[in-house]
Protein backbone atom coordinates (compact mmCIF):
# COMPACT_ATOMS: atom_id res chain seq x y z
CA UNK A 1 0.00 0.00 0.00
CA UNK A 2 1.20 3.19 -0.61
CA UNK A 3 2.18 5.77 2.09
CA UNK A 4 -0.43 8.59 1.18
CA UNK A 5 -3.11 5.38 2.16
CA UNK A 6 -1.87 5.14 5.70
CA UNK A 7 -3.48 6.08 8.69
CA UNK A 8 -2.17 9.90 9.98
CA UNK A 9 -0.65 10.12 6.78
CA UNK A 10 -1.77 13.81 4.53
CA UNK A 11 -3.57 12.53 1.40
CA UNK A 12 -3.13 14.63 -1.66
CA UNK A 13 -5.82 17.08 -2.11
CA UNK A 14 -6.79 18.67 -5.56
CA UNK A 15 -5.00 22.30 -4.34
CA UNK A 16 -1.87 20.34 -4.18
CA UNK A 17 -1.12 19.73 -7.53
CA UNK A 18 0.66 22.25 -10.14
CA UNK A 19 -1.94 22.66 -13.45
CA UNK A 20 0.93 24.12 -15.81
CA UNK A 21 -0.24 27.67 -17.20
CA UNK A 22 0.26 26.77 -20.79
CA UNK A 23 0.90 30.03 -21.79
CA UNK A 24 3.77 30.40 -19.31
CA UNK A 25 5.13 27.47 -20.10
CA UNK A 26 5.59 28.74 -23.76
CA UNK A 27 6.94 31.60 -22.88
CA UNK A 28 9.34 30.27 -20.23
CA UNK A 29 10.39 27.96 -23.03
CA UNK A 30 11.20 30.14 -25.12
CA UNK A 31 13.06 32.43 -23.41
CA UNK A 32 15.06 29.76 -22.19
CA UNK A 33 15.86 28.09 -25.90
CA UNK A 34 16.91 31.55 -27.54
CA UNK A 35 19.40 31.95 -24.39
CA UNK A 36 20.73 28.12 -25.62
CA UNK A 37 20.62 28.89 -28.70
CA UNK A 38 23.06 31.76 -28.46
CA UNK A 39 25.21 29.92 -26.15
CA UNK A 40 26.24 27.10 -28.85
CA UNK A 41 25.90 29.69 -31.93
CA UNK A 42 29.37 30.86 -30.09
CA UNK A 43 30.80 27.17 -29.62
CA UNK A 44 29.71 26.43 -32.72
CA UNK A 45 31.45 29.63 -35.22
CA UNK A 46 34.85 29.22 -32.72
CA UNK A 47 34.72 25.59 -33.33
CA UNK A 48 34.37 25.94 -37.18
CA UNK A 49 37.13 29.12 -37.12
CA UNK A 50 39.09 27.43 -35.09
CA UNK A 51 42.30 26.88 -37.86
CA UNK A 52 41.69 30.27 -38.40
CA UNK A 53 41.75 31.67 -34.79
CA UNK A 54 44.99 30.40 -34.54
CA UNK A 55 46.74 31.92 -37.49
CA UNK A 56 45.09 35.27 -36.50
CA UNK A 57 46.04 35.14 -32.75
CA UNK A 58 49.09 32.97 -33.47
CA UNK A 59 50.74 33.76 -36.87
CA UNK A 60 54.40 32.93 -35.83
CA UNK A 61 53.66 29.33 -34.65
CA UNK A 62 53.73 26.39 -36.85
CA UNK A 63 50.12 24.68 -37.59
CA UNK A 64 50.21 22.37 -35.41
CA UNK A 65 50.76 24.15 -32.22
CA UNK A 66 48.35 27.56 -33.94
CA UNK A 67 46.07 24.48 -33.69
CA UNK A 68 46.65 23.42 -30.16
CA UNK A 69 46.55 26.98 -28.93
CA UNK A 70 43.16 27.94 -30.92
CA UNK A 71 41.41 24.32 -29.11
CA UNK A 72 43.36 25.20 -25.61
CA UNK A 73 41.68 29.09 -25.79
CA UNK A 74 38.74 26.37 -26.11
CA UNK A 75 38.98 24.20 -23.52
CA UNK A 76 39.63 27.66 -21.33
CA UNK A 77 36.33 28.31 -21.47
CA UNK A 78 35.18 25.19 -19.67
CA UNK A 79 37.62 25.78 -16.66
CA UNK A 80 35.87 28.60 -15.96
CA UNK A 81 32.35 27.30 -16.13
CA UNK A 82 33.02 25.57 -12.27
CA UNK A 83 33.42 28.64 -10.96
CA UNK A 84 30.41 30.21 -13.02
CA UNK A 85 28.23 27.21 -11.85
CA UNK A 86 29.19 27.92 -8.44
CA UNK A 87 28.72 31.34 -8.26
CA UNK A 88 25.37 31.81 -10.33
CA UNK A 89 23.96 28.44 -8.92
CA UNK A 90 23.74 29.29 -5.56
CA UNK A 91 22.67 33.09 -6.51
CA UNK A 92 19.76 31.24 -8.69
CA UNK A 93 18.94 29.09 -5.67
CA UNK A 94 18.29 32.28 -3.28
CA UNK A 95 17.65 35.41 -5.62
CA UNK A 96 15.75 33.36 -8.54
CA UNK A 97 16.26 31.35 -12.03
CA UNK A 98 14.93 33.91 -14.01
CA UNK A 99 17.16 36.78 -12.65
CA UNK A 100 20.37 34.95 -13.02
CA UNK A 101 19.44 33.60 -16.65
CA UNK A 102 18.78 37.07 -17.41
CA UNK A 103 22.69 38.33 -16.20
CA UNK A 104 24.28 35.04 -17.77
CA UNK A 105 23.13 35.67 -21.24
CA UNK A 106 23.90 39.40 -21.48
CA UNK A 107 27.38 38.70 -20.17
CA UNK A 108 27.83 35.98 -22.53
CA UNK A 109 26.49 38.11 -25.61
CA UNK A 110 28.45 40.65 -24.42
CA UNK A 111 31.48 38.74 -24.72
CA UNK A 112 30.81 37.57 -28.38
CA UNK A 113 30.27 40.72 -29.46
CA UNK A 114 33.47 42.01 -28.14
CA UNK A 115 35.89 38.78 -29.55
CA UNK A 116 34.79 40.80 -32.66
CA UNK A 117 35.97 43.66 -32.17
CA UNK A 118 39.84 42.24 -30.80
CA UNK A 119 42.61 43.84 -32.02
CA UNK A 120 44.98 40.90 -33.44
CA UNK A 121 48.34 40.29 -33.29
CA UNK A 122 49.57 42.64 -36.18
CA UNK A 123 47.89 45.56 -34.04
CA UNK A 124 48.87 44.95 -30.12
CA UNK A 125 51.21 41.58 -30.85
CA UNK A 126 51.08 39.55 -27.80
CA UNK A 127 48.44 41.19 -25.83
CA UNK A 128 45.86 40.08 -28.38
CA UNK A 129 45.62 36.25 -27.51
CA UNK A 130 46.06 37.39 -23.95
CA UNK A 131 42.75 39.29 -24.27
CA UNK A 132 40.79 36.48 -26.44
CA UNK A 133 41.64 34.22 -23.42
CA UNK A 134 40.32 36.15 -21.28
CA UNK A 135 36.78 36.94 -23.11
CA UNK A 136 36.64 33.42 -23.01
CA UNK A 137 36.87 33.07 -19.79
CA UNK A 138 34.10 35.67 -19.00
CA UNK A 139 31.97 33.51 -21.03
CA UNK A 140 32.82 30.29 -19.57
CA UNK A 141 32.38 31.97 -16.36
CA UNK A 142 28.65 33.17 -17.48
CA UNK A 143 27.76 29.75 -19.35
CA UNK A 144 28.27 28.10 -16.26
CA UNK A 145 25.04 29.33 -15.01
CA UNK A 146 23.57 28.96 -18.04
CA UNK A 147 22.52 25.31 -18.77
CA UNK A 148 22.39 24.50 -15.28
CA UNK A 149 19.96 27.17 -14.88
CA UNK A 150 17.54 26.78 -18.11
CA UNK A 151 17.48 23.27 -17.52
CA UNK A 152 16.19 23.54 -14.04
CA UNK A 153 14.08 26.60 -15.35
CA UNK A 154 12.11 24.39 -17.75
CA UNK A 155 11.76 20.79 -15.46
CA UNK A 156 10.62 23.34 -12.97
CA UNK A 157 7.71 24.33 -15.39
CA UNK A 158 6.99 21.58 -17.61
CA UNK A 159 4.20 18.77 -16.28
CA UNK A 160 5.70 15.98 -15.03
CA UNK A 161 4.56 13.83 -18.00
CA UNK A 162 6.18 15.53 -20.36
CA UNK A 163 9.34 17.06 -18.77
CA UNK A 164 11.56 14.75 -21.46
CA UNK A 165 10.19 16.47 -23.92
CA UNK A 166 9.95 20.08 -23.32
CA UNK A 167 13.86 19.65 -21.65
CA UNK A 168 15.20 18.43 -24.80
CA UNK A 169 13.61 21.59 -26.52
CA UNK A 170 16.61 23.27 -24.64
CA UNK A 171 19.20 21.21 -26.54
CA UNK A 172 17.16 21.33 -29.90
CA UNK A 173 17.51 24.92 -29.96
CA UNK A 174 21.51 24.49 -29.20
CA UNK A 175 22.44 22.40 -32.26
CA UNK A 176 19.87 25.00 -34.19
CA UNK A 177 22.17 27.62 -32.62
CA UNK A 178 25.58 25.00 -33.82
CA UNK A 179 23.97 24.67 -36.85
CA UNK A 180 23.24 28.08 -37.31
CA UNK A 181 27.02 29.36 -36.73
CA UNK A 182 28.46 26.77 -39.06
CA UNK A 183 25.94 27.96 -41.67
CA UNK A 184 26.77 31.94 -40.83
CA UNK A 185 31.03 30.66 -41.28
CA UNK A 186 30.23 28.96 -44.30
CA UNK A 187 28.60 31.90 -46.12
CA UNK A 188 31.48 34.44 -44.55
CA UNK A 189 33.89 31.73 -46.08
CA UNK A 190 32.43 31.31 -49.51
CA UNK A 191 31.93 35.29 -49.77
CA UNK A 192 35.55 36.24 -48.90
CA UNK A 193 39.36 34.87 -50.07
CA UNK A 194 41.50 32.81 -47.63
CA UNK A 195 43.06 36.26 -46.77
CA UNK A 196 40.28 38.84 -46.14
CA UNK A 197 39.20 35.70 -43.92
CA UNK A 198 42.19 35.81 -41.81
CA UNK A 199 42.27 39.71 -42.41
CA UNK A 200 38.96 40.82 -41.10
CA UNK A 201 36.32 38.20 -42.16
CA UNK A 202 36.55 36.26 -39.41
CA UNK A 203 35.15 38.64 -37.22
CA UNK A 204 31.46 38.54 -38.58
CA UNK A 205 30.27 35.42 -37.31
CA UNK A 206 31.03 37.12 -34.05
CA UNK A 207 29.39 40.12 -34.45
CA UNK A 208 26.54 38.91 -35.74
CA UNK A 209 26.42 36.65 -32.20
CA UNK A 210 25.84 40.40 -30.45
CA UNK A 211 22.98 40.74 -32.75
CA UNK A 212 21.46 37.70 -31.63
CA UNK A 213 22.16 37.99 -28.12
CA UNK A 214 20.10 41.14 -27.98
CA UNK A 215 17.54 39.43 -29.44
CA UNK A 216 17.88 36.45 -26.96
CA UNK A 217 18.09 38.75 -23.67
CA UNK A 218 14.59 40.51 -24.89
CA UNK A 219 12.96 37.41 -24.88
CA UNK A 220 14.65 35.74 -21.82
CA UNK A 221 13.41 38.86 -19.65
CA UNK A 222 9.98 38.60 -20.34
CA UNK A 223 9.65 35.43 -18.94
CA UNK A 224 8.54 34.95 -15.15
CA UNK A 225 9.82 33.05 -12.33
CA UNK A 226 9.21 29.40 -11.70
CA UNK A 227 6.29 27.85 -9.85
CA UNK A 228 8.40 25.69 -8.07
CA UNK A 229 11.20 27.99 -6.79
CA UNK A 230 8.28 30.22 -5.87
CA UNK A 231 6.83 27.89 -3.70
CA UNK A 232 10.35 27.15 -1.78
CA UNK A 233 10.32 30.82 -1.48
CA UNK A 234 7.31 31.24 0.03
CA UNK A 235 7.39 28.44 2.55
CA UNK A 236 10.83 29.58 3.53
CA UNK A 237 9.25 33.04 3.83
CA UNK A 238 6.45 30.99 5.98
CA UNK A 239 8.91 28.98 8.11
CA UNK A 240 10.76 29.70 10.92
CA UNK A 241 15.07 30.40 10.34
CA UNK A 242 16.03 26.85 12.28
CA UNK A 243 13.22 24.86 10.34
CA UNK A 244 14.29 26.96 6.87
CA UNK A 245 18.19 25.94 7.80
CA UNK A 246 17.21 22.48 8.24
CA UNK A 247 15.32 21.62 5.51
CA UNK A 248 15.99 24.23 3.22
CA UNK A 249 18.63 25.03 1.02
CA UNK A 250 22.71 24.52 2.14
CA UNK A 251 24.33 27.56 3.62
CA UNK A 252 27.26 27.25 1.24
CA UNK A 253 28.75 25.22 -1.66
CA UNK A 254 30.51 22.71 1.06
CA UNK A 255 27.55 21.89 2.69
CA UNK A 256 26.14 21.89 -0.22
CA UNK A 257 28.30 19.12 -1.67
CA UNK A 258 28.18 17.11 1.69
CA UNK A 259 24.69 17.26 1.45
CA UNK A 260 23.92 16.42 -1.99
CA UNK A 261 27.11 14.32 -3.28
CA UNK A 262 25.73 11.15 -4.57
CA UNK A 263 23.29 12.71 -7.24
CA UNK A 264 26.69 15.05 -7.73
CA UNK A 265 28.61 11.98 -9.16
CA UNK A 266 25.64 10.82 -11.05
CA UNK A 267 25.11 13.79 -12.75
CA UNK A 268 29.49 13.73 -13.01
CA UNK A 269 29.15 11.15 -14.80
CA UNK A 270 26.22 10.83 -17.24
CA UNK A 271 27.63 14.13 -18.57
CA UNK A 272 31.01 13.04 -19.27
CA UNK A 273 29.07 10.61 -21.44
CA UNK A 274 26.84 13.58 -23.24
CA UNK A 275 29.20 16.02 -23.45
CA UNK A 276 32.53 14.39 -24.40
CA UNK A 277 30.61 12.73 -27.65
CA UNK A 278 28.33 16.05 -28.42
CA UNK A 279 31.41 17.86 -28.30
CA UNK A 280 33.29 15.45 -30.71
CA UNK A 281 30.37 15.55 -33.28
CA UNK A 282 30.21 19.50 -32.63
CA UNK A 283 33.31 21.33 -31.84
CA UNK A 284 35.59 18.41 -32.78
CA UNK A 285 34.78 17.17 -35.83
CA UNK A 286 35.73 20.51 -38.50
CA UNK A 287 39.19 20.36 -36.96
CA UNK A 288 39.25 16.11 -37.22
CA UNK A 289 37.41 16.23 -41.18
CA UNK A 290 39.65 19.26 -41.90
CA UNK A 291 42.80 18.25 -40.16
CA UNK A 292 43.47 14.35 -39.80
CA UNK A 293 41.22 13.82 -42.52
CA UNK A 294 42.31 16.26 -45.60
CA UNK A 295 38.85 17.93 -45.98
CA UNK A 296 39.46 21.00 -47.12
CA UNK A 297 37.80 23.74 -44.04
CA UNK A 298 34.61 24.85 -46.11
CA UNK A 299 33.80 20.59 -47.23
CA UNK A 300 34.50 20.13 -43.49
CA UNK A 301 31.54 22.45 -42.30
CA UNK A 302 29.69 21.74 -45.02
CA UNK A 303 29.77 18.19 -44.13
CA UNK A 304 27.88 18.68 -40.48
CA UNK A 305 24.99 21.08 -40.87
CA UNK A 306 22.86 18.72 -42.27
CA UNK A 307 23.70 16.13 -39.36
CA UNK A 308 23.33 18.66 -36.72
CA UNK A 309 19.99 19.80 -38.62
CA UNK A 310 18.87 16.26 -38.33
CA UNK A 311 20.36 15.36 -34.89
CA UNK A 312 18.15 18.89 -33.38
CA UNK A 313 15.16 17.70 -35.17
CA UNK A 314 15.49 14.44 -33.32
CA UNK A 315 16.33 15.30 -29.84
CA UNK A 316 12.96 16.29 -29.28
CA UNK A 317 11.14 12.50 -31.10
CA UNK A 318 14.31 10.99 -28.28
CA UNK A 319 12.52 13.41 -25.47
CA UNK A 320 9.17 12.30 -26.00
CA UNK A 321 10.09 8.57 -26.50
CA UNK A 322 11.80 9.18 -22.73
CA UNK A 323 8.48 10.51 -21.42
CA UNK A 324 7.00 6.96 -22.06
CA UNK A 325 9.75 4.17 -21.46
CA UNK A 326 11.90 6.35 -19.17
CA UNK A 327 15.50 8.29 -19.23
CA UNK A 328 17.45 5.03 -18.12
CA UNK A 329 16.54 2.56 -21.32
CA UNK A 330 17.28 5.55 -23.59
CA UNK A 331 20.06 6.28 -21.85
CA UNK A 332 21.27 2.94 -21.93
CA UNK A 333 20.66 2.64 -25.57
CA UNK A 334 22.67 5.66 -26.42
CA UNK A 335 25.45 4.28 -24.44
CA UNK A 336 25.62 0.62 -25.51
CA UNK A 337 25.34 2.09 -29.06
CA UNK A 338 29.00 3.84 -29.09
CA UNK A 339 30.91 1.04 -26.83
CA UNK A 340 29.57 -1.33 -29.53
CA UNK A 341 30.13 0.38 -32.77
CA UNK A 342 32.43 3.60 -31.74
CA UNK A 343 35.37 1.91 -34.03
CA UNK A 344 33.43 1.42 -37.04
CA UNK A 345 31.85 4.71 -36.94
CA UNK A 346 35.05 6.12 -37.04
CA UNK A 347 36.24 3.94 -39.57
CA UNK A 348 33.51 5.17 -41.55
CA UNK A 349 34.51 8.70 -41.28
CA UNK A 350 38.02 8.07 -42.00
CA UNK A 351 37.64 6.68 -45.22
CA UNK A 352 37.77 9.90 -46.75
CA UNK A 353 34.46 9.28 -48.72
CA UNK A 354 31.91 11.97 -48.64
CA UNK A 355 29.50 8.77 -48.64
CA UNK A 356 31.07 6.88 -45.77
CA UNK A 357 31.82 9.82 -43.68
CA UNK A 358 28.26 10.99 -43.76
CA UNK A 359 27.22 7.72 -42.54
CA UNK A 360 29.56 7.68 -39.81
CA UNK A 361 28.61 11.19 -38.46
CA UNK A 362 25.18 9.89 -38.66
CA UNK A 363 25.90 6.90 -36.59
CA UNK A 364 28.08 9.43 -34.08
CA UNK A 365 24.57 11.83 -34.17
CA UNK A 366 22.63 8.47 -32.54
CA UNK A 367 24.40 8.63 -28.99
CA UNK A 368 24.34 11.94 -28.83
CA UNK A 369 20.70 12.41 -29.05
CA UNK A 370 19.60 9.54 -27.07
CA UNK A 371 22.09 11.28 -24.01
CA UNK A 372 21.25 14.52 -24.70
CA UNK A 373 17.77 14.74 -25.16
CA UNK A 374 17.20 12.86 -21.36
CA UNK A 375 20.00 15.00 -19.99
CA UNK A 376 18.16 18.02 -19.57
CA UNK A 377 15.25 16.53 -17.66
CA UNK A 378 17.14 13.89 -16.15
CA UNK A 379 19.94 15.99 -14.07
CA UNK A 380 17.53 18.27 -12.67
CA UNK A 381 15.69 15.56 -10.96
CA UNK A 382 18.53 14.32 -9.12
CA UNK A 383 18.25 17.57 -6.70
CA UNK A 384 16.13 18.98 -4.82
CA UNK A 385 13.90 22.40 -5.59
CA UNK A 386 16.27 24.48 -2.50
CA UNK A 387 19.06 23.21 -4.09
CA UNK A 388 18.78 22.02 -7.75
CA UNK A 389 20.71 25.12 -9.34
CA UNK A 390 23.45 25.20 -7.28
CA UNK A 391 23.79 21.43 -7.56
CA UNK A 392 23.68 21.48 -11.14
CA UNK A 393 25.70 24.37 -11.70
CA UNK A 394 28.44 22.00 -10.22
CA UNK A 395 28.74 18.80 -10.82
CA UNK A 396 27.36 19.98 -14.71
CA UNK A 397 30.14 22.43 -15.16
CA UNK A 398 32.44 20.20 -13.63
CA UNK A 399 32.27 17.32 -15.64
CA UNK A 400 31.65 19.73 -18.91
CA UNK A 401 34.99 21.04 -17.75
CA UNK A 402 36.72 17.99 -17.65
CA UNK A 403 34.85 15.96 -19.97
CA UNK A 404 33.38 18.39 -22.41
CA UNK A 405 34.86 21.69 -23.76
CA UNK A 406 38.28 19.49 -23.01
CA UNK A 407 37.24 17.18 -25.54
CA UNK A 408 38.51 18.56 -29.21
CA UNK A 409 41.86 19.14 -27.11
CA UNK A 410 42.41 15.96 -25.69
CA UNK A 411 41.67 14.04 -29.14
CA UNK A 412 43.15 16.14 -31.25
CA UNK A 413 46.21 15.79 -28.67
CA UNK A 414 46.07 11.89 -29.33
CA UNK A 415 45.83 11.78 -32.58
CA UNK A 416 49.20 13.76 -32.98
CA UNK A 417 50.76 11.92 -30.64
CA UNK A 418 49.33 8.47 -32.07
CA UNK A 419 48.69 9.08 -35.48
CA UNK A 420 45.97 7.05 -35.16
CA UNK A 421 42.73 8.51 -36.47
CA UNK A 422 40.90 5.98 -34.21
CA UNK A 423 41.89 7.36 -31.38
CA UNK A 424 38.82 10.15 -30.61
CA UNK A 425 36.35 6.46 -30.57
CA UNK A 426 38.45 4.65 -27.99
CA UNK A 427 37.84 8.18 -25.94
CA UNK A 428 34.23 7.93 -26.74
CA UNK A 429 34.02 4.46 -25.39
CA UNK A 430 35.55 4.73 -22.42
CA UNK A 431 33.13 7.68 -21.30
CA UNK A 432 30.11 6.30 -22.19
CA UNK A 433 31.50 3.30 -19.80
CA UNK A 434 31.38 5.95 -17.62
CA UNK A 435 28.25 7.46 -17.91
CA UNK A 436 26.49 3.62 -18.14
CA UNK A 437 27.90 3.21 -14.75
CA UNK A 438 25.80 6.77 -13.57
CA UNK A 439 22.79 5.43 -15.36
CA UNK A 440 22.94 2.77 -13.48
CA UNK A 441 23.43 4.34 -10.24
CA UNK A 442 20.43 6.82 -11.10
CA UNK A 443 16.55 6.33 -10.09
CA UNK A 444 13.93 6.51 -12.82
CA UNK A 445 12.49 10.28 -12.98
CA UNK A 446 10.31 9.90 -15.82
CA UNK A 447 6.60 11.03 -15.25
CA UNK A 448 7.34 11.20 -11.48
CA UNK A 449 7.18 14.78 -9.64
CA UNK A 450 10.50 16.47 -8.91
CA UNK A 451 12.14 16.02 -5.39
CA UNK A 452 10.94 18.35 -3.10
CA UNK A 453 7.75 19.90 -5.91
CA UNK A 454 4.57 18.58 -5.74
CA UNK A 455 2.71 16.96 -8.78
CA UNK A 456 2.93 18.62 -11.74
CA UNK A 457 0.00 18.24 -14.58
CA UNK A 458 -1.12 19.89 -18.00
CA UNK A 459 -4.76 19.97 -17.00
CA UNK A 460 -7.34 20.27 -13.89
CA UNK A 461 -8.85 17.19 -15.24
CA UNK A 462 -5.52 15.06 -15.11
CA UNK A 463 -5.63 16.85 -11.17
CA UNK A 464 -8.56 15.08 -10.75
CA UNK A 465 -7.03 12.24 -11.94
CA UNK A 466 -3.75 12.33 -9.73
CA UNK A 467 -6.24 12.54 -6.84
CA UNK A 468 -8.17 9.65 -7.35
CA UNK A 469 -5.57 7.34 -8.06
CA UNK A 470 -3.06 8.44 -5.53
CA UNK A 471 -3.16 4.90 -3.58
CA UNK A 472 -2.44 3.14 -6.87
CA UNK A 473 0.04 5.24 -8.55
CA UNK A 474 3.53 3.91 -8.76
CA UNK A 475 4.72 7.07 -10.08
CA UNK A 476 5.21 8.41 -6.49
CA UNK A 477 4.95 7.79 -2.64
CA UNK A 478 2.50 10.70 -1.06
CA UNK A 479 4.35 10.16 1.93
CA UNK A 480 7.73 11.82 -0.06
CA UNK A 481 5.78 14.44 -1.23
CA UNK A 482 6.64 18.22 0.42
CA UNK A 483 2.95 19.43 1.54
CA UNK A 484 2.70 23.15 2.08
CA UNK A 485 2.24 24.68 4.98
CA UNK A 486 -1.14 25.68 3.75
CA UNK A 487 -3.65 25.43 0.85
CA UNK A 488 -6.43 26.66 -0.18
CA UNK A 489 -9.55 25.18 -2.24
CA UNK A 490 -8.85 25.44 -5.93
CA UNK A 491 -6.08 23.78 -8.37
CA UNK A 492 -3.22 25.32 -8.38
CA UNK A 493 -2.25 26.90 -11.34
CA UNK A 494 1.16 27.20 -13.07
CA UNK A 495 1.52 30.92 -12.15
CA UNK A 496 0.86 29.87 -8.58
CA UNK A 497 3.27 28.10 -6.39
CA UNK A 498 3.40 24.48 -6.12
Amino acid sequence: MKGGARAGRRRLRVDDVTVVDRSMLHRAIGGTVVGNTMEWYDIGIYGYLAVTMGRVFLPGADPGMQLLFSLGVFASTYLARPIGGVFFGRLGDRVGRQKVLAATLILMASATFLIGVLPDHGAVGALAPVLLVVLKLIQGFSTGGEYAGATTFVSEYAPDARRGFFGSLLDFGSYLGFALGAAVVTVVQLSTTGEQMLDWAWRIPFLFGGVIGSVAVYFRLKIEESPAFQATQDEHEASSDARAEAEGRPKNSLQLVRRHWRPMVIAVALVAAANSVGYALTSYMPTYLTDSLGYDPLHGTLLTIPVLVVLALFLPVAGRVSDRVGRRPVMWFGGGWMIVLGLPIFWLIGRGDVVTTLVGLVMLAVPVACWVACQASALPALFPTSSRYGGMGISFNVAVAVFGGTTPLIVEALVQATGNDLVPAVYLMATSVVGAIGVFFMRESAQRPLPGAMPSVASEEEAHELVATQDENPLFDVAELPFPASSGDGVRSGSTPA
